[in-house]
């Protein structure tokens, strides 16, 4: 495919090589930031609310709330932007700030009874390297 280039101020500017990958450094994306203004887990759940963000231009916010139509984990949006995920947490970080995403946090699942849930179930720890010794 070659070069995708970007438009700016009348002319081109190459910002992804398909054998290269990006030409543009990650932190440049964020503005040199690493920490975003809230907290993302891979498993949050981000969708666009409908309001145009004033703020959050460019082409990776337009990207990021293209793939925001539904509910998608924050996860699945740096696998599709090709950035790493604290770059990509800052971008939707600065798009919720402004109100283009609402953002949920993954809901933990209890275990089965009472009581605080059990982290680290034995039997199913047990049967799994069962199975992993059956394979080899």
């Amino acid at each position: 495919m070659g070069v995708r280039r970007r438009r700016r101020a009348g002319r081109e500017i190459p910002w992804l090589d398909d054998e290269a990958g990006r030409l543009v450094r990650p932190y440049t994306v964020s503005n040199g930031r690493t920490r975003p203004t809230a907290h993302f887990d891979l498993l949050t759940m981000v969708m666009a609310t409908g309001k145009r963000p004033v703020t959050c231009q460019g082409p990776d916010y337009a990207q990021v709330l293209g793939l925001c139509g539904g509910p998608v984990s924050v996860a699945e949006i740096a696998a599709h932007i090709r950035l790493p995920a604290v770059v990509t947490k800052v971008l939707l970080a600065d798009l919720v700030d402004c109100g283009a995403l609402a953002a949920r946090a993954p809901v933990p699942v209890p275990a089965c009874g009472s009581g605080p849930p059990n982290r680290t179930d034995r039997a199913l720890l047990e049967a799994v390297l069962h199975g992993l010794r059956k394979r080899l």
